[in-house]
């Protein structure tokens, strides 16, 4: 019953220099199509989980570069640490992730061609867009509590 367990993933580095662990599920999770992370991964795409930073344990030395961690011995880029998020690069879990399917992609603009776009997920022609706040309407505005004697 994994949900009285709360769920908790291990990774690290391609000589284990460098580990980590998140707990539960990641907020999000997504597929990046940008030269950055093209060239950082070395392939045609990142996959990367987002946790809470408050989930994300790491111990290891690691280097940065433009807010990229990767391990100083072997070069794995593994994470990136915001203050308020975790970014994990998928990849670089013990366990194979099977549970997490992206449900966005961003930089759609730089997808191979003859990568389709997954179906499910919501797509980014750049990085992901704030969506604006849609205004009230007026008849959908919420009831004015009136005071009493008015």
């Amino acid at each position: 019953m994994s949900y009285l367990h709360p769920v908790k993933r291990e990774g690290g580095c391609l000589c284990g220099a460098v580990r980590f662990q998140v707990q539960g599920q990641p907020l999000r999770a997504g597929l990046c199509h940008c030269l950055d992370c093209r060239k950082a991964s070395g392939s045609f795409y990142s996959a990367f989980g987002i946790w809470p930073r408050s989930k994300f344990q790491g111990t290891g030395e690691v280097g940065k570069y433009k807010g990229r961690s990767f391990c100083r011995e072997c070069g794995g880029r593994i994470f990136s640490l915001r203050d308020d998020e975790a970014e994990v690069m998928l990849g670089s879990l013990d366990q194979a992730p099977s549970d997490i399917a992206p449900d966005h992609e961003i930089w759609i603009e730089r997808r191979e061609e003859w990568l389709e776009p997954l179906p499910w997920t919501v797509q980014f022609q750049h990085d992901r867009e704030p969506v604006p706040e849609s205004p009230v309407e007026e008849d959908e505005a919420p009831p004015v509590e009136q005071q009493p004697g008015t």
